[in-house]
């Protein structure tokens, strides 16, 4: 059973008129997700995280002083991507909450996989700086809380966002437990990611991906680089960091990637998964833009985690 994890606070992250990552985002997950085909789906709230679990992957002075600056009126501007309303500070913390909730359904055995589907993302944000409308790292934090609460040894975090997850390699870059692993276009935003970034422990895994690359190369990515790293490295649970802004019809970015792609990299992950986590994965929402694109690529991701 994939169990869907999602708040209406999220809706409450308010941005400026025309900003690509906006509320209407959740409403198109959540359109296409009430649909008969996806019935079977366990539904539940995200609670509200602890800061104490946020402080697994960032600094005590970034956090106390995020927490300081969120307004209780009118919008702060962080950079010339990122702000904070009066609802942001609900909305990143059940972000935090349904990443760790999730992570507990599918460790304790209650879920086999589970879709956190909350805003605003997470994968920009580095150990003690926000950017790229992120704030906390979600994707991160699952992991971490993992391995403090389960004892888990390997965890695997796979992003397969358009745009490179500097905060996760950032937070993880010295790290031998855990691997991450992204495919991204490249150049663009935030412009990390290099094949030849790989970490202190040879633990990160960047395959990127020119402007116009499309499905074919996106797929000869997972199977000629990530997937063997990954099953050489042997993860106890798959994370995904979810982003649809590489599909054909996103703004952002010239992938041009299909629904059918989302799916496909799914199913890869999942039977990976099946080869050492016990089937165990966590996918928690990143970009997509395009709300046409990302309710077809949400639709995809879903039914192959449901499937599974």
């Amino acid at each position: 059973m994939t169990l869907l994890l999602t708040h209406s606070a999220c809706l409450d992250h308010l941005t400026p008129p025309g900003h690509p990552e906006r509320p209407d985002r959740l409403r198109a997950v959540a359109e296409v997700l009430g649909e008969d085909r996806f019935k079977a789906l366990v539904r539940d709230s995200a609670p509200e995280g602890d800061l104490d679990t946020v402080l697994l992957c960032h600094g005590e002075h970034y956090v106390s002083e995020l927490r300081h600056i969120a307004p209780t009126s009118g919008m702060i501007y962080i950079d010339g991507d990122t702000s904070m309303s009066p609802g942001t500070w609900e909305a990143v913390m059940r972000g935090v909450g349904g990443a760790v909730a999730a992570t507990d359904a599918v460790m304790e055995g209650k879920h086999q996989s589970a879709f956190v589907a909350v805003r605003p993302p997470g994968h920009h944000a580095e150990k003690s700086t926000p950017m790229g409308f992120c704030f906390f790292d979600n994707a991160a934090i699952a992991a971490r809380h993992a391995q403090r609460k389960y004892g888990i040894k390997r965890a695997a975090i796979i992003d397969f966002d358009v745009h490179h997850g500097n905060g996760t390699q950032d937070i993880f870059w010295a790290d031998p437990t855990v691997m991450y692993c992204s495919t991204h276009q490249m150049p663009l935003f935030p412009g990390t990611g290099a094949a030849g970034e790989r970490g202190e422990h040879d633990t990160v895994v960047n395959a990127p991906l020119a402007p116009g690359d499309g499905g074919a190369k996106f797929r000869s990515a997972f199977e000629n680089l990530i997937l063997p790293q990954l099953e050489k490295f042997s993860p106890e649970l798959v994370v995904i960091s979810a982003g649809f802004d590489a599909h054909h019809r996103d703004p952002l970015a010239s992938i041009n990637l299909t629904g059918e792609d989302f799916g496909w990299v799914t199913r890869k992950l999942m039977d990976l998964a099946d080869k050492s986590a016990g089937g165990r994965v966590v996918s928690v929402l990143e970009g997509g833009y395009d709300l046409q694109g990302l309710k077809e690529s949400v639709a995809s991701h879903v039914t192959a985690l449901m499937d599974g």
